[in-house]
């Protein structure tokens, strides 16, 4: 519906134009924003006041023209003027009632699928491998994971991607102390069975032991240049950290599997071809010895250009080549439309950089969009980014190991009839879903503060919150005697609350087009937290099953069905599961 009122304000302002009430120069973005206020209307524009200036007009004298110029139709109830020249907009009840008809027949909730479909690659999690994961991986991950689930309900063809480091120096100096373990008569298995406990020893050696650095580096040359040892034991260590990451990946419900990692060591041998592509391109400049390209749009603070290294002197390359063979690959080999980076924020040069330099080097074309979604830290209540209680940096697996054991502390303390083994399952989905919505319900481009009581309270724009409103709508059918399926009813809103939670309802398709197009998941989480109360405020003020009057009662049992469907929708999408009982 607002993409309807969107078109008939277009069609408006073209007639506008060719009356000359308007320049013909004008080419106004049309935009319609929901008010906050019932009482200004379903939907608003500014249209009128943007447009007075050019056209040497009063705003509210020109949005009467505006309302004036609508053409007919069966979607606006009532549109009226509001203070300056706001023009606030009524829906027309029968137009509702047919949305919320579309979405009741349809599995996607009314979610339209896309005209002309997309291939989306989308890059997310990205750990480094011989690590375990940590907290820091946990907002690209699960980010990524909610972009990638609501791109492909909209009916594009999303290809996951994670690019995960698996080489460089830090491997000679792993494969090193490897080597010793080994000799020692550890088998590797038992050797890196704590990745972490490994790393750290291994770095250490690399920090402080005299010729380990070294032989760190000449083992590096052997793995790149195939040596069949150095390889077997690298591969060792990409099995390890891969079982490592897919056991978090499951725990999380993300949808990312192993064939879906494409690894830096993948790219190795187009490196070559991406300098040499440079080079055809008249864009390589050799300075002291390295490959660079440097380019006007990024400048120092002393106004010199800030070069992209893309060989090192020694032969050796960087994450910036990597970088450039990838969208080489899949603008190529994948023909992607558009291609989305879900990366800490602190790497926005890089990938401006990035970006810029491909289309120069002609691996995207002005067609394919390179979208870099940037995110903020997970911080302590200190402000500082979130740490350990022994101030190390936090492996993910025990972050949800001890979520998992406050959720459980939780739900003992309710009184629950549940069985022991039922509330173990709760308190699983319990603990994962408040650490990842507690996450995707904040705007990604923030910082955000990470505290256990508030994600897992009941109360507020939690996961426990919309959990227990989703088991409350359906103990309403669990009462009744029915199942959603049972109702043929049509759709009867007979009251101000029957209608605004018809009306947060059909915003479900408007609401997942937004967070396709910008990748923000907290729009969603929004949404669904405003619906939930709009049920709660429904099924205060509205009797359900005490009904005298059959048509209403199934009416409302319909909009309850339909609140649960596009609860569990819009919390599948957040990768969150929902429970039965609670």
């Amino acid at each position: 519906m607002k993409q309807q009122i969107e078109e008939l304000l277009q069609s408006a302002v073209d007639a506008l134009k060719s009356d000359g009430t308007l320049p013909a120069e004008v080419e106004p973005r049309v935009q319609l924003d929901r008010p906050r206020d019932k009482s200004h209307g379903d939907f608003a524009t500014n249209l009128a006041m943007m447009l007075a200036k050019p056209a040497k007009q009063n705003p509210r004298a020109l949005a009467e023209a505006i309302i004036q110029a609508i053409p007919a139709n069966s979607v606006i109830a009532k549109a009226e003027i509001a203070g300056p020249g706001f023009i606030n907009f009524t829906l027309n009840q029968a137009q509702l009632i047919a949305q919320l008809e579309q979405a009741w027949a349809d599995e996607r909730c009314g979610v339209i699928a896309a005209e002309q479909p997309q291939t989306v690659v989308i890059d997310y999690s990205s750990p480094n491998l011989a690590k375990e994961m940590h907290v820091g991986h946990l907002r690209s991950t699960i980010i990524g994971d909610a972009v990638a689930r609501t791109l492909s309900l909209q009916g594009h063809r999303v290809i996951r991607q994670n690019h995960v480091g698996d080489w460089g120096t830090q491997f000679g100096m792993l494969l090193a102390h490897m080597e010793d373990q080994i000799q020692d008569g550890d088998s590797p298995e038992f050797a890196l069975s704590d990745l972490e406990t490994f790393y750290k020893a291994a770095k250490k050696r690399f920090d402080d032991e005299d010729g380990f650095a070294d032989r760190a580096r000449s083992l590096v040359v052997k793995l790149q240049g195939g040596d069949a040892h150095c390889q077997k034991l690298w591969q060792q260590f990409i099995h390890t950290s891969l079982a490592h990451c897919q056991e978090v990946y499951d725990r999380l419900g993300v949808q990312l599997v192993r064939d879906d990692v494409m690894a830096e060591s993948a790219y190795n041998d187009d490196l070559h071809q991406v300098v040499a592509d440079l080079r055809e391109k008249g864009l390589l400049v050799e300075d002291q010895g390295a490959q660079c390209v440097f380019l006007d749009e990024f400048k120092g603070k002393e106004d010199e250009p800030l070069p992209i290294i893309v060989q090192k002197k020694d032969g050796g390359f960087l994450y910036a080549t990597t970088d450039l063979a990838a969208v080489r690959y899949r603008t190529g080999a994948l023909q992607a439309d558009r291609v989305i980076y879900v990366v800490d924020a602190r790497q926005s040069l890089h990938f401006q950089q990035i970006f810029t330099l491909s289309r120069k080097a002609g691996y995207a074309d002005e067609s394919v969009s390179l979208e870099h979604l940037g995110f903020g830290m997970v911080l302590g209540k200190d402000g500082r980014p979130y740490k350990s209680r022994d101030g190390g940096v936090t492996k993910l697996a025990d972050l949800l190991d001890e979520s998992e054991r406050r959720a459980a502390e939780l739900i003992a303390s309710k009184n629950t009839d549940l069985s022991a083994e039922d509330q173990a399952r709760v308190a699983e989905v319990v603990g994962i879903s408040s650490v990842k919505y507690a996450d995707l319900s904040k705007n990604r481009t923030s910082d955000y503060v990470f505290d256990w009581d508030t994600m897992l309270s009941f109360e507020g724009n939690t996961a426990p919150y919309l959990l227990y409103a989703n088991t409350r709508v359906n103990s309403l059918f669990q009462k009744a005697g029915l199942a959603p399926s049972d109702i043929q009813a049509e759709f009867v809103l007979a009251t101000e609350q029957d209608e605004a939670l018809a009306g947060k309802l059909a915003q479900f398709p408007e609401i997942i087009a937004s967070v396709g197009n910008k990748g923000m998941p907290h729009f969603l989480c929004g949404y669904l937290f405003e619906l939930a109360g709009a049920f709660s405020s429904f099924y205060e003020a509205c009797p359900i099953l005490n009904s005298e009057d059959e048509a209403l009662k199934m009416s409302r049992l319909k909009l309850a069905a339909l609140t649960a469907r596009i609860l569990e929708t819009g919390l599948g999408l957040l990768g969150i599961p929902t429970l039965e009982r609670m």
